[in-house]
């Protein structure tokens, strides 16, 4: 049919544009949902490989560096990704706004990326992870932000929101350690680095498309600086910048004590920012009494955090060493293994999503949903006991997925939960920061499940694993006695 016999299309009236919907979610969440997509098909595809691509020999490919070691970088580097989100966020809502934050730092990731696929050695792991960290954390810190604007306070949606725009995370994870795993398999890491770069860059040119249609409001800066603090704060940033090259030109920052050290920055800036937040005088007395209910639940996410992602250190080694890998003649990368939780987060986030929509005000409060994570990731690690003591490559490959099935179902309660309460709670001239807030909860359990992995080896599982699965359940069961507590201070915030 010719261009001139087509019917002629009349846009859609303001009206017609406010009735159209995403699964039932206002229609931005469906280019949030893309663009994260891609940038966590990046993420979650070079994780995948990174810990092989550190222990593994240089036969092998890898850089040979010790394994409690490489544990400890992963989980320092996971930290890092988590505590940069305040940077990320400071500057979206004292600088640039979200939209303009969330753009430059897809490009800084895309180009770390590139950095790990082209420079080789140690350099290139630096760089490479650098730049990830530092992208990530601004980005992540800025998408949840705008997905939470979407809702209105009381919005029963929000949560199902969160599960969603989860599940697209979930997509990227999915495929993201599959091919990257395949390309390190058949041509090497740093195929599969570049591959991860292709990613991003897709994601990248998708958000640059669209970003025009974004609201006004993913342009504003909530608490703009004034100009004549841009000096101050641009010297500020050059000292810390020094400090940090001389403390590795000297020795006192080393890849052995970097995860304690990202630990105790995050437990400061916990601290700092909410006494920053608390203090404030743009802070109502309702807001305050939110933000000390947020308290008990920034640590019952760092604990939740610091069990669940050991997924990249402890659940890595086990696959490379303890799981029975072969099917039907065929062995599988041990980084597929990261795969097999994205799974079951894409079938059954839109259970929960459903869930939480059907029951409205009657679902569970959000510290409960917390509690009930803690203690499923509790039991998740108790499952592991059974396993132990078969030696090399005798755990079967169905207990390992039955195993990542507890994991899903304890993340879906807690980390969609997560950042929508911190969205919730947050006060209005804080919000984005309040979501950097909760992101260093997980920085902070993120570094320590890298360093709890250096304590984790085949001959010790039953006391690794029991303490630690039985002292989840344990802070589960107690923050649940506390929920009416915190539903108080809450105000009428589920």
């Amino acid at each position: 049919m010719s261009q001139s016999s087509e019917p002629v299309l009349k846009p859609p009236t303001g009206a017609q544009q406010a009735q159209k919907t995403f699964f039932g979610h206002p229609r931005m969440l469906a280019n949030l949902f893309s663009v994260e997509l891609w940038e966590r098909f990046s993420f979650y595809g070079m994780q995948g490989i990174l810990l092989y691509y550190m222990y593994y020999t240089a036969t092998e490919g890898g850089l040979g560096i010790s394994e409690a070691v490489a544990t400890g970088l992963v989980g320092a580097y996971g930290g890092g990704v988590y505590l940069s989100s305040i940077l990320g966020a400071w500057v979206a809502d004292r600088l640039l706004g979200a939209e303009k934050v969330l753009f430059y730092t897809a490009i800084m990731i895309m180009c770390g990326h590139i950095a790990l696929a082209v420079i080789p050695g140690a350099a290139g792991l630096a760089i490479g992870l650098v730049l990830i960290a530092l992208g990530s954390g601004g980005l992540k810190a800025t998408a949840s932000s705008l997905v939470g604007s979407l809702y209105g306070e009381k919005d029963d949606r929000r949560d199902a929101g969160f599960s969603i725009f989860y599940m697209g995370v979930n997509i990227g994870a999915l495929f993201g350690p599959l091919l990257t795993g395949l390309a390190q398999v058949k041509l090497g890491f740093h195929y599969g680095f570049g591959l991860a770069a292709i990613g991003m860059a897709i994601g990248l040119v998708q958000y640059a498309l669209t970003r025009r249609n974004l609201p006004d409001t993913a342009h504003h800066v909530a608490n703009p600086l004034p100009r004549h603090r841009y000096r101050t704060v641009a010297a500020v940033a050059i000292a810390a910048l020094v400090v940090i090259v001389l403390a590795v030109a000297f020795g006192l920052v080393t890849a052995e004590n970097l995860a304690p050290i990202m630990a105790w920055l995050a437990i400061i800036a916990a601290v700092a920012y909410f006494a920053v937040i608390l203090s404030s005088r743009r802070v109502t007395g309702l807001e305050r009494k939110r933000v000390f209910a947020f308290i008990p639940l920034f640590i019952a996410s760092a604990a939740f955090w610091a069990l669940f992602q050991q997924q990249f250190t402890v659940v890595a080694l086990y696959s490379d060493h303890q799981l029975d890998r072969h099917f039907l003649g065929w062995e599988m990368p041990p980084s597929w293994v990261q795969s097999i939780n994205p799974v079951f987060i894409i079938v059954f986030a839109g259970v929960f999503a459903a869930l939480w929509t059907k029951l409205g005000p009657k679902q569970p409060s959000s510290p409960l949903k917390f509690a009930l994570g803690l203690a499923v990731m509790g039991l998740a690690f108790l499952a592991f006991i059974p396993l132990s003591g078969g030696g090399p490559a005798s755990t079967p490959l169905l207990a390992m997925v039955g195993i990542l099935f507890l994991f899903t179902m304890a993340e879906l309660f807690l980390s969609p939960t997560g950042s929508s309460v911190s969205t919730k709670l947050a006060p209005k001239a804080f919000q984005t920061q309040m979501v950097a807030l909760y992101l260093l909860s997980i920085s902070l359990g993120t570094t320590l499940a890298g360093i709890l992995a250096g304590y984790y080896s085949p001959e010790n599982e039953v006391p690794y694993f029991g303490f630690i699965g039985i002292t989840a359940i344990v802070l589960g069961a107690a923050l649940a006695a506390t929920v009416p507590s915190l539903k108080k201070l809450m105000g009428g915030i589920r």
